[in-house]
């Protein structure tokens, strides 16, 4: 009776582990021709290199952490402390930039991504001291990039996140051609929102240092921290896409944006 009590609390376990241990985030980077790898989340950062900030998983908090894989990537909410560039968001020990002429286009690429309905969101932020020494929750980012619903109802239709997968889970983007020299992070995002009323943001910041002759910088409308930039009200947030199965409209969260 014990061991199939037992056997029964695993079985419970590993069928709720696949919603959480499916994600992940964005494996590398390439800048023209150009690639670079990203920070490996379930090694220890000691010793890593990369122009990728770390972000991390947790540890399993319960007694099947031996017998299961012990780290889980985590999706984040609107007002997480750590929505800025995940958890932690930290400068590695030998932290690179990647240096991108403006108008480049950038492609990263993701893990098998399991999701498909959510949008697909792009940021930079200038990092007026140097992007090593920033404080991510700080900077000022601006949109570069999105994709909502492309087509169809918000249950069937083409969705930003669906056309990642299809494009062998890579989202490509230009960097504003106008852009002013200088360091930037560059923040991909992912928002899923596949389970009713309960919004998944998977964030992950780079570094780079932009050049070229551009002068532009966006004005202060266009700018968001994070978090900050969204609210769990807002309609493209917290959404239940089975209760408006048809509805072909969806309002991407966070400011217009920029493109020079």
């Amino acid at each position: 009776m014990h061991f199939v009590l037992a056997f029964a609390s695993l079985s419970a376990a590993i069928l709720r582990l696949p919603q959480v241990s499916a994600h992940g985030g964005v494996l590398s980077y390439k800048f023209g021709d150009t690639t670079y790898q990203g920070f490996v989340p379930y090694n220890t950062p000691v010793g890593q290199s990369s122009i990728q900030r770390e972000w991390d998983t947790v540890r399993i908090s319960n007694n099947l952490s031996n017998v299961l894989s012990p780290h889980l990537p985590l999706p984040l909410h609107p007002t997480d402390a750590s929505l800025s560039c995940n958890i932690d968001g930290a400068t590695l020990a030998e932290q690179l930039s990647a240096t991108v002429a403006a108008g480049t286009q950038v492609t990263a690429y993701w893990n098998a991504w399991p999701h498909t309905i959510g949008p697909v969101m792009v940021y930079m932020a200038a990092c007026p001291s140097g992007c090593s020494n920033a404080d991510t929750s700080t900077l000022e980012f601006f949109k570069i990039d999105q994709a909502g619903l492309i087509s169809g109802t918000l249950v069937t239709g083409l969705w930003g996140m669906g056309e990642l997968v299809q494009n062998n889970n890579s989202w490509t983007s230009t960097i504003p051609a106008s852009l002013a020299p200088g360091e930037y992070m560059i923040r991909h995002e992912l928002l899923a929102i596949h389970t009713s009323d309960q919004p998944q943001f998977y964030p992950e910041c780079a570094q780079l240092i932009i050049t070229g002759s551009g002068t532009s910088t966006p004005a202060s409308s266009y700018l968001v921290t994070f978090p900050g930039a969204y609210s769990a009200s807002d309609p493209g947030v917290t959404i239940d896409i089975y209760a408006n199965e048809n509805e072909t409209n969806y309002t991407i969260p966070g400011p217009a944006v920029w493109s020079g």
